[in-house]
């Protein structure tokens, strides 16, 4: 199947960190957003190696495994990004309310120099979508 299906949804929607792989690079751990359209977003520095690495091969992979103490899941998703340039402020402020407790002064003030700088969104369309659930 080569999309992600209502189940893929629910789990990804968790609080869950993704292992982002580009072309010529490593797994990066990585929050993301599974979106209603099927897509997952995820925002970064316009000057990160993994937009450099986007925009001149945009082939990409998101890997999520269910935590330890959980019976096995994964979802894989591989696909092309596209790079865009709104939304990324507005997908870090809800992630950072999905990830992080922002009543806690440090994690607040983690988030407003996050805000303070530029930022994109990463888009990626899913191509191939493997699971796995035990």
């Amino acid at each position: 199947m080569n999309a992600l299906t209502p189940d893929d949804l629910e789990f990804l929607r968790r609080p869950l960190h993704g292992f982002l792989t580009v072309a010529g690079a490593e797994p990066r751990p990585v929050w993301f957003e599974a979106t209603t359209e099927g897509t997952l977003e995820l925002f970064t520095e316009p000057d990160s190696p993994k937009v450099r690495r986007v925009r001149r091969d945009p082939r990409a992979s998101l890997v999520v495994a269910a935590p330890v103490g959980e019976r096995e899941r994964w979802v894989s998703v591989t696909g092309r990004v596209s790079v865009e340039p709104e939304g990324a402020h507005d997908l870090a402020s809800r992630l950072a309310a999905r990830y992080w407790d922002l009543d806690d002064p440090a994690r607040a003030a983690d988030l407003k120099e996050i805000l303070a700088v530029d930022q994109l969104r990463l888009v990626l369309h899913p191509e191939k979508v493997r699971r796995y659930r035990y």
